[in-house]
């Protein structure tokens, strides 16, 4: 989490600087404002390009973790974690159902982060199972016809 806090505050100081234009002091208004502050605004960003749980390093979930990590009461953190959980958790499904299982872990884990005994959360991680076992029943058929292939031809 310091790597997505430092890459953030990065970003963020570095987006500011390209927004205040010429040859002002662009870094004034950022160095007035806290890690929390930064990572809030950052978080606000993801939202606004659907980058909830991904891409990694750079997505609300992460953000707003950040700012639990420096802030454990932050009131505005918590709420918005509460209030993007659905629709996070279909992004989670979406990869699954899309047979991108590494990422879909990865974004569980994200998520499990947050909400650790979540019921949804435990039945994605039964779906996701499932796929995995899915792809190697998939590609145990695949190297058995591979395999039989080979034998006949020899």
């Amino acid at each position: 989490m310091a790597i997505v806090l430092a890459a953030g505050i990065f970003s963020y100081v570095s987006a500011t600087a390209t927004r205040g234009g010429g040859g002002g002091n662009a870094s004034a208004g950022a160095d007035g404002q806290s890690g929390v502050d930064i990572l809030l605004g950052l978080a606000n960003g993801a939202i606004e390009q659907q980058h909830l749980v991904a891409p990694q390093g750079s997505n609300a979930y992460e953000f707003y973790l950040s700012v639990l990590q420096l802030d454990p009461n932050n009131a505005v953190a918590q709420k918005k974690l509460k209030q993007l959980f659905p629709a996070a958790t279909a992004d989670v499904e979406g990869s699954i159902n899309q047979d991108d299982l590494d990422e879909a872990q990865r974004e569980l884990n994200l998520l499990r982060e947050y909400d650790s005994t979540n019921y949804t959360l435990s039945l994605l991680g039964g779906k996701l199972d499932a796929h995995r076992q899915l792809q190697v029943s998939k590609h145990e058929a695949q190297a058995a016809l591979i395999q039989a292939e080979h034998q006949g031809k020899l």
